[in-house]
């Protein structure tokens, strides 16, 4: 019998955009001889599911049911294909869990620490994974000094909101000036709280790790390069064509271990779940993987780097997908 899943999607934030690209790539790739999928899109005006003659049905959010006409339809699983909150910051998983309804990705303790970009890192360095020195503002502080706090820091360094992905809202700062104060502001209409982090020199790798059937398995690792006209990876280089993504990554394979052992190093020490990318650089003076950060719910549109990264492994996203979603249903395996 077929499994009936949910594809979560929309969001709170302004990641919403993404949400609903990674959704499309997701729907059209989900095998319909094995699930009924029934897209729910949660916005600020409710949890909706349009039915084919352009009605809306609302969620019943006491048992995340959906009433349709005469009908009620329940949910097997989840699959939450929602960046920012509150489908990757571990609100619905939360909601989820007390419901006893299998979701894919992250439980809601690991991407609750992996959206938060501080303790992401905090929980990495204490594990031995190398990260960059950093230091965080929250709004509410108004003693806080910006030019006293980064005093410790090496400059240039990246100022970004500490919740969120997506890049948005982040800056590259060369040198402690005015342009640090501005940086600081424009991740402060993102978030309350706002990271200031050295850069780490290096090539820009990021992968896609997953867990199916329990063992871990690393995809062909990515390069990017943002474009000349482009300080760093922001917005633009991620989602308007602003950089340039190797799949698979042209690299030295003593590299590239180091950087698979890494990943996977924090897939474990996080307790991920499902499929995450991981971003690192890698510095070649010291010889070893830098982790930037975690993303717990990576982006699943055309121009995205999982895709192309299942793709270089020689899977279809059918096949993937499928993976994902029957790690809900470990007793079908």
């Amino acid at each position: 019998m077929k499994k009936n899943i949910a594809l979560v999607t929309g969001g709170f934030s302004g990641e919403a955009v993404i949400s609903y690209k990674s959704a499309i790539t997701i729907d059209n790739n989900l095998d319909r001889n094995l699930f009924n999928v029934y897209k729910i899109d949660i916005n600020r005006d409710g949890w909706f599911y349009q039915l084919a003659d352009g009605r809306k049905a609302v969620i019943d959010k006491n048992d995340f049911s959906l009433p349709v006409d005469n009908d009620v339809i329940r949910f097997d699983a989840v699959f939450i294909g929602m960046h920012g909150t509150p489908g990757e910051d571990g609100k619905l998983q939360g909601y989820f869990d007390t419901l006893k309804i299998p979701y894919t990705g992250c439980d809601a303790a690991c991407s609750a620490i992996t959206f938060n970009k501080r303790y992401a890192t905090a929980v990495a360095g204490m594990s031995g994974v190398a990260v960059a020195k950093s230091v965080i503002f929250f709004r509410d502080n108004a003693a806080q000094s910006p030019d006293e706090l980064t005093a410790g820091l090496q400059f240039p360094v990246f100022v970004k909101p500490n919740n969120g992905g997506s890049s948005i809202g982040m800056s590259k700062v060369d040198k402690a000036s005015d342009e640090l104060g501005v940086a600081i502001e424009k991740a402060f209409r993102e978030d309350s709280q706002v990271l200031v982090e050295e850069m780490i020199k290096g090539r820009e790798f990021t992968v896609g790790v997953f867990r199916s059937r329990g063992h871990i398995i690393v995809l062909p690792l990515t390069e990017v390069r943002a474009d000349a006209d482009k300080a760093f990876f922001d917005f633009e280089a991620k989602y308007q064509g602003k950089s340039t993504e190797t799949t698979p990554a042209d690299v030295d394979e003593v590299v590239a271990d180091k950087i698979r052992d890494a990943a996977r190093r924090v897939y474990t020490v996080f307790n991920c779940r499902g499929v995450v990318r991981i971003d690192f650089i890698y510095n070649e003076a010291e010889g070893r993987p830098y982790m930037l950060e975690v993303n717990t719910i990576p982006g699943q549109s055309e121009a995205s780097i999982v895709p192309q990264q299942v793709k270089a492994m020689g899977w279809s996203l059918k096949e993937f997908y499928t993976k994902l979603v029957m790690e809900c249903f470990p007793e079908n395996q």
